[in-house]
């Protein structure tokens, strides 16, 4: 069975080239103009990954963003945006808003297809069934149901936070520098950037530290990237 990729565009013309090309690629392509009902029709969809703009009539795409991050049958599909607001600003709180990647347009179709792509590829392997259970500390990781406990509190994270702190769960002591965690964590997604990693790291703290700017665990290695302490 085909993925099936849901597209948040309000640009018909733009959204009639975006479905082209994934459906040339053997995606099955929702299309969605943004407004009130999106989100009751994403979550009827159930899409294996979203592509969202920002700019849309009524609620914008960050916002809507937020919402999938609450709410349950979508809080770990892939978000991919797709905006014309290119400002470092806006792509930082995309990322800090739970989205997986942010493209600015004009794009390549080529370069989106690619990406997304990739991101159904981590997906896939990130649910792979795996019987294996991690403890360390406080930290229970269970990789079948990719799900994590710190004590008795489940984190509700992204795809991506979830293969961040498995990573360094099992790397504890080491200091790993950002184009080291590029490389090991987000593999071949060479379009991110150095910056990307920092502001992941921001949204783990916030879930797993009782001070972010003071953290007890994930710990800040200056000039260099980030450890991860065990007590």
């Amino acid at each position: 069975m085909s993925k099936k990729i849901a597209v948040v565009e309000d640009e018909a013309e733009l959204a009639t080239l975006i479905e082209y090309n994934l459906s040339r690629a053997g995606f099955t392509v929702l299309l969605f103009p943004g407004g009130a009902q999106t989100m009751s029709g994403l979550e009827a969809a159930e899409p294996d990954l979203i592509i969202l703009d920002v700019m849309l009539p009524g609620q914008d795409g960050f916002e809507l963003c937020r919402q999938i991050r609450r709410t349950g049958k979508l809080a770990r599909v892939p978000v991919v945006f797709l905006t014309a607001r290119s400002e470092e600003v806006d792509r930082v709180l995309g990322l800090e808003l739970g989205g997986d990647d942010y493209i600015t347009k004009p794009f390549s179709p080529r370069e989106l297809v690619a990406r997304v792509k990739a991101h159904l590829r981590r997906a896939d392997s990130d649910a792979e069934p795996v019987v294996t259970t991690l403890t360390l500390g406080p930290f229970r990781l269970d990789r079948g149901a990719r799900r994590v406990w710190q004590a008795d509190r489940e984190l509700e994270l992204t795809p991506t936070e979830f293969k961040l702190l498995e990573f360094f769960l099992t790397h504890t002591g080491t200091a790993w520098s950002r184009e080291q965690l590029l490389r090991d964590v987000w593999g071949e997604q060479h379009f991110v950037t150095p910056r990307t990693v920092d502001v992941h790291i921001r949204r783990l703290r916030e879930q797993i530290e009782e001070k972010p700017d003071e953290p007890d665990w994930l710990i800040t290695v200056r000039g260099f990237g980030y450890r991860f302490e065990t007590r």
